[in-house]
């Protein structure tokens, strides 16, 4: 992980738990890591992670309500992001494919609809959990 010159000490220790985690963490868990840190408050973890979205240093899991750090965190060269998440181990892999964002832009323009934000979600299982036969 990087310093980012604009991060608090709380967002710094969210950043870090996250950094830190084998798989996606939730607020109440990133809380649980940093109480020793002097987290006391859930309020403090979701203050910390809406500034780190806004940094583009931490994307939610909407799926599963969840968090995890930006394996780009300097920026994306697309707008679609796209994650695969394991239902067995909780590995979560973030990438983009340039195929399937112009697709969605090409249905955009046809529609002439304003997107803010586009998060692409896959639930299954990752090749190691299948090779091992984990689910």
């Amino acid at each position: 992980m990087t310093a980012h010159p604009e991060l608090t000490r709380n967002q710094t220790l969210v950043l870090k738990a996250l950094d830190r985690a084998e798989g996606p963490l939730s607020a109440y868990g990133i809380l649980d890591r940093l109480r020793d840190d002097g987290f006391r408050a859930p309020l403090q973890v979701y203050r910390a992670l809406e500034k780190l979205q806004q940094f583009g240093l931490v994307h939610r899991l909407e799926s599963i309500n969840a968090f995890v750090a930006c394996c780009q965190p300097h920026g994306h060269r697309h707008e679609t992001i796209a994650f695969a998440i394991c239902s067995h181990c909780g590995r979560v892999d973030e990438f983009s494919d340039a195929a399937v964002e112009e697709r969605l832009n090409e249905w955009v323009r046809a529609h002439r609809f304003k997107p803010a934000k586009t998060t692409i979600e896959i639930s299954g299982e990752c090749a190691d959990c299948t090779a091992r036969g984990a689910g």
